[in-house]
């Protein structure tokens, strides 16, 4: 049967599945019949060209110029390789509802210009860099600002950006990305920039988000969009939402401010910083209604004090969707301890948890020595079991030991204290790399980690990292030399364990982080032939340190993963050789190659070989222990071979150890710094669809 024979409804189906510039490049040329579908208004109302990294300038004005008047709306975050000049042709989509920029060259002067005719916007996303002048914004361009109900800023430097031009928000999500320096050595300052006098309206709001990178002039900047919330909370303000790396001090300005929210409005999302909610009364007072999202991470947060905060609290938990505990290490514990020196977990407390939100979709445990202990009635991941509908979870590794089944019983001890066992990992020299792995590992069925898997089958995203686990890759400060050593109980997590994660049929994201128990890693070949929908993997020091024995599994595995597109390694010793790239190319849907290895090698030729035969591969950053003069070499040559025709092309190459990493990686395009360049635990980090 000829496939135009079809019905115009099953070929619209079929026709959604192709990016925006095919349909009208390619397809629309191809018969008379699929020029009239691609312009169906189903088709080009929403356009989406995040991540399209194929599409050229040449591709994108022509389909701003064949579509634009029908576009709806537009997403082109993350397109940092186009050139202003296509993004001015956005001007001609008139009818624009929904426009985000975000990554995009934008200037205050061309986006002045690009929103004098979109009457129609309600949704906005924009970056805001040195140099904005919210007085250089035209009477046409504040009019429309005036009606947009939802905006994102993405701030590199201090500025209220177009928020005061905003009068009608009601949806505000802030990512501060203003660096205390400049290249040149000077410090910043937290004053807001010139035409700033203006302050944000917040009357209508009912999502406030922030989300501060590293350092203090972040801190300065997101304190004078808090000051205008205190002097009037929005009265239908239904999430509120501060996500700090560090310690944000708490002022009276913010005591000021959760005080008027305690009293005047009811939360569906929560999540502060650490250091508002350690020894507060907060929770206490604070009124929620159905919520659907809570965090509480970092913090010190008790488990007695969870249960009565939020679960005994007269509170409807069922609506409950997502829950981040990470990091906080007593979240299990029925009271913060003086003094503790094994984190055995509370059961009764996980019970009320599990009993309380029956929906639970994402959860976050990871960053806390989550231990069941022998004497307990029921392990840790029997009662996560409960759970019918988790599509996310992140755990800590110890969290999935059957205790009662570990031989070495010198192993369950005060993680921090070395056994003989893990005393003498941190002086290996020798380092063995290649060796054959065995016949493919079996799940272990005995252990409540698989029993855990099995009754949540539709999991899209799992996570495993050990309690110490730190990245050696910095954000604003030097590589970190020395890893914290692993939770003794960790080591019992072998091969056996980590196979049960191959029953996840629909398994996308996948992260395995510090696991010294691993030796061969025969469970990735599990895990790579059954897991045929992972599009994401992490791995990061696996087996012993100064030991890298399980590539050849690591190769085996890559055979597999045909539809892998993102791929982060961090191993030190790690040798990026002909092997490994020849195993990688078969991974031909690649897209996002991040190699992290403190004394790591690389083979020039063989990474040359391997881009040449992954034309979808755009990103490709090693960070390992070769020379300042071989990185520059390898990198110059990757962009002179491959920039041409692959204008998204963003390689960095730059040794782990070297003084400017931290200046380097600066100029990595956001979008690929925070989802793979940089390590970090991304279940329930936000409310799932916050920006959709």
């Amino acid at each position: 049967m000829n496939p135009i024979e079809l019905s115009d409804e099953i070929l619209l189906h079929i026709l959604s599945y192709v990016p925006s510039t095919d349909l009208i490049l390619n397809v629309k040329r191809t018969c008379h019949k699929l020029a009239g579908l691609c312009l169906d208004k189903s088709l080009i109302q929403k356009v989406i060209l995040h991540k399209e990294y194929q599409a050229s300038d040449n591709q994108v004005k022509q389909l701003l110029r064949e579509a634009g008047k029908e576009i709806r709306e537009l997403d082109m975050s993350g397109c940092y390789w186009l050139s202003s000049s296509t993004v001015d042709l956005i001007a001609q989509c008139k009818r624009l509802v929904r426009l985000d920029l975000s990554g995009c060259p934008l200037t205050s002067l061309r986006l002045s210009k690009l929103l004098t005719d979109l009457h129609q916007l309600c949704s906005l996303s924009i970056d805001i860099g040195a140099g904005f002048d919210s007085g250089q914004l035209t009477t046409e361009c504040k009019a429309t600002l005036r009606h947009v109900r939802e905006l994102k800023q993405t701030l590199f430097a201090p500025s209220y950006g177009v928020v005061p031009c905003c009068i009608n928000l009601e949806k505000l999500l802030l990512y501060f990305e203003v660096l205390d320096r400049t290249r040149e050595g000077t410090v910043m300052s937290g004053q807001l920039m010139v035409g700033e006098s203006k302050i944000p309206h917040y009357q209508n709001l009912r999502l406030f988000y922030a989300r501060l990178a590293p350092g203090y002039i972040n801190e300065e900047v997101v304190r004078l969009y808090l000051t205008v919330l205190t002097d009037r909370t929005p009265e239908n303000l239904r999430a509120f939402l501060i996500s700090v790396p560090g310690s944000l001090a708490e002022s009276s300005a913010s005591k000021n401010l959760l005080d008027s929210m305690a009293k005047n409005v009811s939360l569906e999302a929560f999540q502060l910083p650490k250091s508002w909610l350690s020894g507060s009364s907060l929770l206490q007072n604070l009124k929620f209604s159905s919520p659907f999202y809570l965090s509480f991470s970092r913090s010190m947060i008790s488990g007695g004090q969870l249960t009565q905060w939020v679960i005994n609290g007269h509170m409807d938990c069922r609506s409950l969707v997502s829950l981040n505990l990470r990091g906080c290490p007593f979240s299990l514990n029925s009271d913060l301890p003086f003094r503790k020196t094994v984190e055995d977990i509370d059961c009764n407390i996980l019970e009320t948890l599990v009993t309380a939100c029956p929906n639970l979709a994402h959860l976050n445990l990871s960053y806390a020595h989550h231990h069941s202990s022998e004497s307990a009635t029921r392990h840790l991941c029997d009662i996560l079991a409960q759970l019918k509908h988790l599509r996310s979870l992140s755990l800590p590794v110890c969290a999935i030991v059957n205790t009662s089944n570990t031989t070495d019983k010198s192993l369950i001890q005060c993680p921090g204290q070395s056994t003989p066992r893990t005393a003498t990992l941190g002086f290996g020299k020798k380092v063995r790399i290649g060796v054959q792995t065995n016949s493919m590992t079996l799940p272990d069925q005995n252990s409540s980690f698989w029993k855990l898997l099995k009754e949540n089958p539709f999991i899209v995203n799992l996570e495993l990292i050990g309690s110490n686990f730190y990245s050696a890759m910095p954000r604003n400060d030097p590589a970190i030399r020395n890893a914290y050593p692993p939770c003794a109980l960790s080591h019992s997590v072998g091969d056996a364990q980590i196979a049960n994660i191959s029953q996840l049929e629909f398994l996308q994201n996948l992260t395995l982080a510090q696991l010294p128990g691993i030796h061969t890693g025969s469970a990735l070949v599990s895990i790579g032939m059954k897991c045929q929908q992972l599009r994401s993997l992490t791995l990061a020091n696996l087996g012993k340190k100064g030991m890298v024995l399980y590539i050849a599994s690591l190769c085996e595995m890559l055979n597999h993963c045909r539809h892998l597109k993102d791929l982060r390694l961090e191993q030190p010793y790690f040798s990026a050789n002909g092997q490994f790239f020849q195993a990688l190319s078969h991974c031909s849907s690649l897209q996002r190659l991040c190699i992290v290895s403190h004394n790591g090698k690389f083979q020039p030729d063989a990474v040359i070989s391997f881009i040449s035969s992954c034309p979808s591969l755009v990103v490709c950053h090693m960070f390992t222990g070769e020379t300042l003069k071989s990185c520059r070499n390898l990198q110059q040559c990757i962009k002179q071979s491959f920039q041409p025709e692959r204008p998204a092309l963003n390689a960095l190459i730059f040794p782990l150890l070297h003084e400017s990493l931290a200046d380097v990686i600066r100029d990595v395009p956001l979008m690929h710094l925070d989802e793979i360049t940089l390590f970090k635990s991304r279940v329930a980090e936000e409310p799932s669809r916050l920006w959709c």
